[in-house]
């Protein structure tokens, strides 16, 4: 039995929100609907992605935590839970349901000042900030309230959590329902591709609609239901795919990255794969 360990989870996570930073401000600016002039949909991603990327520190250190905190936590919590009696169910959904909660509260104001910076006219006295972060959140806590700080809560628990609870839980399925692989790296690898995409495209599209629910409601401060009142009428049924093209770049890939580069560096570190057998 390999026992979790959380450096191959948070080495893991750091390479993928690294490697995807351009994937998130795309995705970002995409379901905010802020203003690109380019007119292709090739320049539009590009103008999307390209630098500055303003807050990236932040970016890439909360979300290195994050999925770290969720991806370890659920699968040492599994194991913890199952060693003590408990259910299947309950050992796999309870530990990501209540750890993506914890940091989706704990991240909230870097989530909302971050977006912001991707484009957002009112914060742009913050680009020449040494910590632009921090400029958002103090400019938002003078003019609207601390409460301002943590708008879209809400929105963003209905949003993360179902995503990484989706994910975990399809991790899992897939570990069980895959047929084991042979010792050959090559074997080891596709079985872990397979996993760590269905995995995380199932997480993401599932979503997508709330993602652009938050980012408009931090664009224009309204709350949750006279956004969606908003979006419904002047977009009809379109704005539920609005950057999901772009959210699967932003969200999808880094989870299958994460999952993947994970047993990777599970392998290096121990000589042996993790799958689902590991936390029986």
């Amino acid at each position: 039995m390999v026992m979790a360990d959380p450096m191959p989870y948070f080495a893991a996570s750091a390479v993928s929100a690294f490697v995807t930073l351009p994937f998130w401000k795309a995705a970002t600016i995409g379901q905010s609907g802020y203003a690109l002039t380019a007119t292709s949909a090739l320049g539009r991603f590009w103008e999307a992605s390209k630098p500055p990327y303003r807050g990236g520190f932040v970016v890439v250190s909360g979300k290195t935590w994050a999925t770290a905190a969720i991806f370890f936590g659920s699968d040492e919590g599994c194991r913890w839970l199952r060693q003590r009696g408990w259910s299947h169910a309950t050992s796999t959904l309870a530990p990501p349901l209540l750890i993506s909660a914890y940091v989706q509260i704990a991240n909230q104001p870097f989530v909302r000042s971050s977006i912001m910076l991707q484009g957002d006219p009112q914060v742009s006295f913050a680009h020449k900030s040494s910590n632009p972060n921090l400029a958002v959140l103090r400019h938002l806590w003078r003019t609207q309230g601390l409460s301002a700080i943590w708008l879209g809560t809400g929105v963003g628990l209905l949003r993360t959590v179902p995503k990484y609870v989706t994910a975990v839980v399809a991790k899992d399925a897939l570990d069980n329902m895959l047929a084991p692989a042979d010792k050959s790296a090559t074997s080891l690898t596709l079985r872990s591709v397979k996993k760590s995409v269905v995995a995380s495209v199932a997480g993401s599209v599932l979503t997508n609609p709330l993602d652009v629910v938050q980012n408009e409601m931090f664009k224009t401060g309204e709350g949750f239901l006279p956004t969606l009142r908003r979006l419904q009428r002047a977009e009809g049924s379109r704005w539920l795919m609005r950057g999901v093209e772009k959210n699967m770049l932003a969200s999808a890939v880094p989870m299958a990255l994460t999952i993947c580069l994970t047993d990777a560096f599970m392998q290096w570190r121990y000589g042996s794969w993790r799958n689902g057998s590991d936390y029986s």
